[in-house]
Protein backbone atom coordinates (compact mmCIF):
# COMPACT_ATOMS: atom_id res chain seq x y z
CA UNK A 1 0.00 0.00 0.00
CA UNK A 2 1.29 3.22 -1.31
CA UNK A 3 1.11 5.99 1.53
CA UNK A 4 1.53 9.80 0.79
CA UNK A 5 3.36 12.27 2.96
CA UNK A 6 2.09 15.51 3.17
CA UNK A 7 4.84 18.19 4.87
CA UNK A 8 3.39 20.87 6.10
CA UNK A 9 5.86 24.05 6.09
CA UNK A 10 5.09 28.02 6.56
CA UNK A 11 1.22 27.21 4.86
CA UNK A 12 2.73 25.76 2.17
CA UNK A 13 2.33 21.39 1.44
CA UNK A 14 5.56 19.67 -0.01
CA UNK A 15 4.29 15.99 -1.77
CA UNK A 16 7.87 14.32 -2.19
CA UNK A 17 7.38 11.42 -4.28
CA UNK A 18 9.97 8.59 -3.73
CA UNK A 19 8.29 6.24 -6.60
CA UNK A 20 6.78 7.28 -9.51
CA UNK A 21 3.08 7.31 -9.08
CA UNK A 22 1.65 8.22 -12.69
CA UNK A 23 -2.02 8.98 -11.71
CA UNK A 24 -1.03 11.60 -8.56
CA UNK A 25 1.45 12.88 -10.59
CA UNK A 26 -0.98 13.83 -13.43
CA UNK A 27 -3.83 14.88 -10.76
CA UNK A 28 -1.65 17.39 -9.40
CA UNK A 29 -0.58 18.64 -12.42
CA UNK A 30 -3.67 19.06 -13.88
CA UNK A 31 -5.42 21.00 -11.45
CA UNK A 32 -2.25 23.13 -11.16
CA UNK A 33 -2.72 23.80 -7.56
CA UNK A 34 1.03 24.05 -7.02
CA UNK A 35 4.67 23.58 -8.82
CA UNK A 36 6.75 20.80 -9.62
CA UNK A 37 10.14 20.81 -7.87
CA UNK A 38 12.30 18.60 -10.01
CA UNK A 39 15.57 19.14 -8.52
CA UNK A 40 13.90 17.65 -5.01
CA UNK A 41 11.40 15.23 -7.05
CA UNK A 42 8.63 16.86 -5.03
CA UNK A 43 5.62 18.88 -5.45
CA UNK A 44 4.99 22.10 -4.05
CA UNK A 45 1.29 22.91 -2.97
CA UNK A 46 0.66 26.97 -2.76
CA UNK A 47 -0.58 27.67 0.62
CA UNK A 48 -3.82 29.57 -0.89
CA UNK A 49 -5.37 26.29 -1.96
CA UNK A 50 -5.18 24.21 1.49
CA UNK A 51 -6.53 21.49 2.09
CA UNK A 52 -9.59 21.64 0.27
CA UNK A 53 -8.28 20.53 -2.71
CA UNK A 54 -5.38 17.81 -1.67
CA UNK A 55 -8.05 16.15 0.47
CA UNK A 56 -10.41 16.09 -3.25
CA UNK A 57 -7.20 14.61 -4.46
CA UNK A 58 -6.56 12.03 -2.45
CA UNK A 59 -9.83 10.48 -2.15
CA UNK A 60 -8.86 7.02 -0.83
CA UNK A 61 -5.36 7.44 -0.52
CA UNK A 62 -4.24 6.52 2.91
CA UNK A 63 -1.58 10.14 3.67
CA UNK A 64 0.41 11.12 6.18
CA UNK A 65 0.11 14.77 7.66
CA UNK A 66 3.49 15.66 9.17
CA UNK A 67 3.67 18.76 11.38
CA UNK A 68 0.46 20.14 10.44
CA UNK A 69 -0.04 21.80 13.95
CA UNK A 70 2.47 20.95 17.36
CA UNK A 71 -1.11 19.20 18.81
CA UNK A 72 -0.90 16.79 16.32
CA UNK A 73 2.66 16.32 14.60
CA UNK A 74 1.47 13.14 12.79
CA UNK A 75 -2.14 12.65 11.14
CA UNK A 76 -2.87 9.65 9.28
CA UNK A 77 -6.30 9.42 6.72
CA UNK A 78 -7.27 7.50 3.73
CA UNK A 79 -6.77 4.33 5.52
CA UNK A 80 -9.88 2.85 4.16
CA UNK A 81 -11.95 2.75 0.99
CA UNK A 82 -15.34 4.40 1.96
CA UNK A 83 -18.64 4.36 0.13
CA UNK A 84 -19.79 8.15 -0.44
CA UNK A 85 -22.84 7.57 1.51
CA UNK A 86 -20.81 6.95 4.56
CA UNK A 87 -19.77 9.64 6.73
CA UNK A 88 -16.14 10.27 6.42
CA UNK A 89 -13.40 8.98 8.72
CA UNK A 90 -12.01 10.72 11.37
CA UNK A 91 -8.10 10.84 10.87
CA UNK A 92 -6.52 8.80 13.16
CA UNK A 93 -3.96 10.49 15.54
CA UNK A 94 -0.40 8.85 16.24
CA UNK A 95 2.00 9.60 18.67
CA UNK A 96 5.55 11.32 16.71
CA UNK A 97 7.30 8.16 17.69
CA UNK A 98 5.25 5.41 15.49
CA UNK A 99 6.57 5.65 12.27
CA UNK A 100 6.54 3.64 9.01
CA UNK A 101 9.81 2.08 8.06
CA UNK A 102 9.90 3.91 4.79
CA UNK A 103 9.45 7.53 6.68
CA UNK A 104 12.01 10.32 5.42
CA UNK A 105 12.97 10.91 8.94
CA UNK A 106 14.67 7.51 8.76
CA UNK A 107 17.11 8.57 5.72
CA UNK A 108 19.42 9.39 8.90
CA UNK A 109 19.59 6.32 10.54
CA UNK A 110 19.48 5.65 14.61
CA UNK A 111 23.36 4.79 13.99
CA UNK A 112 24.48 7.74 12.53
CA UNK A 113 22.91 9.90 14.62
CA UNK A 114 24.20 7.39 17.92
CA UNK A 115 28.05 8.16 16.07
CA UNK A 116 27.44 11.69 15.48
CA UNK A 117 26.30 12.38 19.32
CA UNK A 118 28.93 10.18 20.53
CA UNK A 119 31.58 12.49 19.20
CA UNK A 120 30.18 16.11 19.94
CA UNK A 121 29.81 14.62 23.74
CA UNK A 122 33.07 13.54 23.03
CA UNK A 123 33.99 17.25 22.17
CA UNK A 124 31.75 18.48 25.48
CA UNK A 125 30.01 20.32 22.77
CA UNK A 126 26.34 21.70 24.95
CA UNK A 127 23.49 19.91 25.13
CA UNK A 128 21.41 22.78 22.94
CA UNK A 129 24.51 22.17 20.26
CA UNK A 130 24.00 18.66 20.01
CA UNK A 131 20.56 19.07 19.64
CA UNK A 132 20.51 21.37 16.40
CA UNK A 133 23.70 19.16 14.62
CA UNK A 134 21.10 16.25 15.02
CA UNK A 135 17.70 18.11 13.67
CA UNK A 136 19.65 19.71 11.26
CA UNK A 137 21.62 16.19 9.77
CA UNK A 138 17.97 14.50 10.36
CA UNK A 139 16.05 17.06 8.45
CA UNK A 140 19.03 17.77 5.40
CA UNK A 141 18.45 13.58 4.84
CA UNK A 142 14.69 14.05 4.23
CA UNK A 143 14.02 16.84 2.34
CA UNK A 144 16.71 15.57 0.24
CA UNK A 145 15.73 12.29 0.00
CA UNK A 146 18.82 10.58 0.64
CA UNK A 147 20.84 8.51 2.99
CA UNK A 148 24.34 10.33 4.11
CA UNK A 149 26.32 7.67 2.04
CA UNK A 150 24.37 8.92 -1.18
CA UNK A 151 24.85 12.61 -0.26
CA UNK A 152 26.82 15.03 -2.73
CA UNK A 153 28.42 18.75 -2.52
CA UNK A 154 25.76 19.51 -4.81
CA UNK A 155 22.86 18.30 -2.24
CA UNK A 156 24.11 20.53 0.31
CA UNK A 157 24.17 23.88 -1.63
CA UNK A 158 21.08 22.80 -2.88
CA UNK A 159 19.74 22.30 0.77
CA UNK A 160 21.26 25.96 1.92
CA UNK A 161 19.48 27.62 -1.31
CA UNK A 162 16.04 26.01 -0.13
CA UNK A 163 16.63 27.26 3.70
CA UNK A 164 17.16 30.58 2.56
CA UNK A 165 14.54 30.94 -0.64
CA UNK A 166 11.57 28.29 0.79
CA UNK A 167 12.07 29.29 4.91
CA UNK A 168 13.09 32.14 4.97
CA UNK A 169 16.32 31.40 7.20
CA UNK A 170 18.51 33.92 9.09
CA UNK A 171 22.13 33.94 7.92
CA UNK A 172 23.28 32.53 11.64
CA UNK A 173 20.99 29.58 11.49
CA UNK A 174 22.16 28.90 7.83
CA UNK A 175 25.64 29.00 9.48
CA UNK A 176 24.51 26.62 12.17
CA UNK A 177 22.89 24.32 9.40
CA UNK A 178 26.10 24.51 7.38
CA UNK A 179 28.63 23.80 10.47
CA UNK A 180 26.30 20.67 11.27
CA UNK A 181 26.58 19.20 8.17
CA UNK A 182 30.74 19.53 7.80
CA UNK A 183 31.04 18.39 10.97
CA UNK A 184 29.35 15.31 10.38
CA UNK A 185 30.46 14.53 7.10
CA UNK A 186 34.19 15.93 7.38
CA UNK A 187 34.51 14.36 11.10
CA UNK A 188 32.31 11.24 10.93
CA UNK A 189 32.06 10.00 7.43
CA UNK A 190 35.31 11.02 6.66
CA UNK A 191 34.42 12.82 3.34
CA UNK A 192 35.16 16.03 2.53
CA UNK A 193 32.19 17.20 0.53
CA UNK A 194 32.26 20.26 2.45
CA UNK A 195 35.54 21.00 1.58
CA UNK A 196 35.25 23.63 -1.49
CA UNK A 197 31.52 24.94 -0.28
CA UNK A 198 31.23 28.81 1.31
CA UNK A 199 29.56 29.40 3.80
CA UNK A 200 26.34 31.59 4.03
CA UNK A 201 26.87 35.74 4.21
CA UNK A 202 26.67 37.01 7.70
CA UNK A 203 23.82 39.62 7.52
CA UNK A 204 24.62 42.77 9.54
CA UNK A 205 21.71 43.81 10.82
CA UNK A 206 21.73 46.29 14.26
CA UNK A 207 20.53 44.86 16.83
CA UNK A 208 17.25 46.18 18.18
CA UNK A 209 16.83 48.61 21.16
CA UNK A 210 14.54 49.55 23.71
CA UNK A 211 14.58 53.78 25.01
CA UNK A 212 14.43 53.79 29.01
CA UNK A 213 11.28 54.08 29.26
CA UNK A 214 10.46 51.42 26.93
CA UNK A 215 12.35 49.29 29.63
CA UNK A 216 10.14 50.96 32.70
CA UNK A 217 7.06 50.31 31.19
CA UNK A 218 8.01 46.51 30.29
CA UNK A 219 8.62 46.07 34.27
CA UNK A 220 6.17 47.94 35.32
CA UNK A 221 3.49 45.94 33.58
CA UNK A 222 5.05 42.23 35.19
CA UNK A 223 3.30 41.95 38.57
CA UNK A 224 4.95 38.75 38.86
CA UNK A 225 7.89 39.14 41.20
CA UNK A 226 9.58 35.77 39.59
CA UNK A 227 8.72 37.22 36.67
CA UNK A 228 9.78 40.62 36.75
CA UNK A 229 13.25 39.34 38.66
CA UNK A 230 13.84 37.42 35.68
CA UNK A 231 13.34 40.68 33.21
CA UNK A 232 15.54 42.65 35.79
CA UNK A 233 18.48 40.76 35.44
CA UNK A 234 18.13 40.32 31.81
CA UNK A 235 17.82 44.17 31.23
CA UNK A 236 20.38 45.32 34.57
CA UNK A 237 23.21 42.17 34.00
CA UNK A 238 23.11 41.90 29.93
CA UNK A 239 22.70 38.13 30.20
CA UNK A 240 21.53 35.84 27.56
CA UNK A 241 18.28 33.77 28.17
CA UNK A 242 20.29 30.68 28.09
CA UNK A 243 22.23 32.35 31.29
CA UNK A 244 19.29 33.87 32.98
CA UNK A 245 17.31 30.52 33.46
CA UNK A 246 20.01 28.37 34.86
CA UNK A 247 21.10 30.94 37.51
CA UNK A 248 21.70 29.59 41.14
CA UNK A 249 21.22 31.58 44.28
CA UNK A 250 25.12 30.72 44.80
CA UNK A 251 25.95 32.12 41.57
CA UNK A 252 24.98 36.08 43.14
CA UNK A 253 26.98 37.88 45.37
CA UNK A 254 24.66 40.62 46.49
CA UNK A 255 27.37 42.16 49.16
CA UNK A 256 30.26 42.27 46.06
CA UNK A 257 27.25 43.59 43.49
CA UNK A 258 28.65 40.62 41.03
CA UNK A 259 26.84 37.66 39.11
CA UNK A 260 28.92 34.53 38.21
CA UNK A 261 27.94 33.40 34.97
CA UNK A 262 28.65 30.08 35.08
CA UNK A 263 29.94 28.23 31.83
CA UNK A 264 27.76 31.02 29.32
CA UNK A 265 28.28 30.73 25.52
CA UNK A 266 31.65 28.60 24.13
CA UNK A 267 31.89 27.29 28.36
CA UNK A 268 33.35 30.46 29.67
CA UNK A 269 32.94 32.06 32.94
CA UNK A 270 32.53 35.16 33.10
CA UNK A 271 31.64 38.10 36.15
CA UNK A 272 28.61 40.73 35.52
CA UNK A 273 27.38 43.28 37.29
CA UNK A 274 24.52 43.49 39.68
CA UNK A 275 22.78 47.05 40.01
CA UNK A 276 21.90 48.07 43.62
CA UNK A 277 18.10 47.75 42.89
CA UNK A 278 17.95 44.76 41.17
CA UNK A 279 20.33 43.64 44.63
CA UNK A 280 17.19 45.21 47.14
CA UNK A 281 14.72 43.09 45.19
CA UNK A 282 16.37 40.24 45.38
CA UNK A 283 16.89 40.50 48.97
CA UNK A 284 12.98 40.75 49.10
CA UNK A 285 12.48 37.96 47.07
CA UNK A 286 14.89 35.39 48.67
CA UNK A 287 12.85 36.74 52.06
CA UNK A 288 9.26 35.52 50.40
CA UNK A 289 10.70 32.74 48.51
CA UNK A 290 12.54 29.82 49.37
CA UNK A 291 15.35 29.49 47.01
CA UNK A 292 17.81 26.80 47.92
CA UNK A 293 19.22 25.48 43.83
CA UNK A 294 17.65 27.18 40.77
CA UNK A 295 17.27 31.37 41.23
CA UNK A 296 13.87 30.51 38.74
CA UNK A 297 12.68 26.97 39.31
CA UNK A 298 10.37 25.35 36.45
CA UNK A 299 7.24 23.73 37.16
CA UNK A 300 8.62 20.04 37.34
CA UNK A 301 10.57 19.53 40.47
CA UNK A 302 14.65 20.11 40.65
CA UNK A 303 14.75 21.43 36.76
CA UNK A 304 14.68 25.28 36.09
CA UNK A 305 12.25 27.42 34.16
CA UNK A 306 13.07 26.50 30.32
CA UNK A 307 14.40 28.82 27.67
CA UNK A 308 10.76 29.26 25.61
CA UNK A 309 8.94 29.97 29.00
CA UNK A 310 11.53 32.63 29.59
CA UNK A 311 10.35 33.86 26.74
CA UNK A 312 7.44 33.65 27.09
CA UNK A 313 7.30 35.93 29.84
CA UNK A 314 9.07 38.67 28.05
CA UNK A 315 6.55 38.80 25.21
CA UNK A 316 3.60 38.64 27.11
CA UNK A 317 5.12 41.55 29.06
CA UNK A 318 5.90 43.90 25.84
CA UNK A 319 2.31 43.17 24.88
CA UNK A 320 0.54 44.36 27.91
CA UNK A 321 2.53 48.00 26.96
CA UNK A 322 1.83 48.66 23.45
CA UNK A 323 4.82 48.93 22.35
CA UNK A 324 5.37 48.58 18.67
CA UNK A 325 8.67 47.53 18.00
CA UNK A 326 9.63 43.45 16.89
CA UNK A 327 12.12 43.09 19.89
CA UNK A 328 12.35 39.68 22.16
CA UNK A 329 13.86 39.04 25.33
CA UNK A 330 17.42 38.72 24.13
CA UNK A 331 16.62 42.73 22.98
CA UNK A 332 17.20 43.33 26.69
CA UNK A 333 21.02 42.72 26.36
CA UNK A 334 21.52 44.53 23.66
CA UNK A 335 19.75 47.65 25.65
CA UNK A 336 22.03 46.81 28.46
CA UNK A 337 24.99 46.99 26.17
CA UNK A 338 24.11 50.47 24.66
CA UNK A 339 22.29 52.27 27.42
CA UNK A 340 26.15 51.82 29.26
CA UNK A 341 27.76 52.72 26.12
CA UNK A 342 25.63 55.56 26.00
CA UNK A 343 26.43 56.37 29.93
CA UNK A 344 30.25 56.88 28.87
CA UNK A 345 31.07 52.99 30.04
CA UNK A 346 34.61 51.74 28.33
CA UNK A 347 33.47 49.90 25.51
CA UNK A 348 36.24 47.41 26.23
CA UNK A 349 34.45 46.68 29.85
CA UNK A 350 31.09 45.97 27.56
CA UNK A 351 33.04 43.51 25.62
CA UNK A 352 34.30 41.41 29.15
CA UNK A 353 30.55 41.99 30.76
CA UNK A 354 28.77 40.56 27.26
CA UNK A 355 31.18 37.84 26.77
CA UNK A 356 32.16 38.76 23.33
CA UNK A 357 35.83 37.58 22.00
CA UNK A 358 36.19 40.22 19.58
CA UNK A 359 35.59 43.97 20.21
CA UNK A 360 33.93 44.06 16.79
CA UNK A 361 30.99 42.49 18.19
CA UNK A 362 30.68 44.94 20.79
CA UNK A 363 31.56 47.88 18.72
CA UNK A 364 27.76 47.36 16.84
CA UNK A 365 26.18 49.16 19.45
CA UNK A 366 28.21 52.50 18.85
CA UNK A 367 25.48 52.24 15.32
CA UNK A 368 22.53 52.44 17.74
CA UNK A 369 23.96 54.59 20.17
CA UNK A 370 22.40 57.93 20.61
CA UNK A 371 24.42 60.37 18.56
CA UNK A 372 24.02 63.03 21.07
CA UNK A 373 25.20 60.88 24.47
CA UNK A 374 28.10 60.28 22.18
CA UNK A 375 28.89 63.24 21.20
CA UNK A 376 28.60 63.03 17.73
CA UNK A 377 26.81 66.22 15.90
CA UNK A 378 25.69 66.78 12.26
CA UNK A 379 27.56 69.74 10.50
CA UNK A 380 24.47 71.34 9.53
CA UNK A 381 23.73 72.02 12.99
CA UNK A 382 27.24 74.06 13.33
CA UNK A 383 26.73 75.67 9.98
CA UNK A 384 26.72 79.57 10.17
CA UNK A 385 25.08 82.00 7.63
CA UNK A 386 27.52 83.59 5.71
CA UNK A 387 30.23 81.57 6.71
CA UNK A 388 32.56 80.57 3.61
Amino acid sequence: MDVVYLFYEKGNIRIPFYDYDKELFSKLIKIRIGSWDSSQHQYIVKSEYGDTLINQVLTDRPYVEVEKSPKTPIIIGGLFAQDQSHEPEKPVELPLPVLPAAFPADMFSQSWQAKLETELQARKYSPRTIKSYIHFNRTFCRTIGKRPEEVSPEDITNYLAHLNKDRDFASSSMNLAFSSLRFFYHRIMKKEITRNLYRPRQDKRLPGVLSRSEVKQILDSVKNPKHRLLLMLAYSSGLRVSELVVLKREHIDISRKVILVHAGKGRKDRYSILSQKTAQYLTNYYALHTIDDWLFPGQSSGKHLSIRSAQYIFDKALAGTGIQKEVSIHNLRHTFATHLLENGTDIRYIQDLLGHNSIRTTERYTHVAKRSVLKIQSPLDSLEEGDD
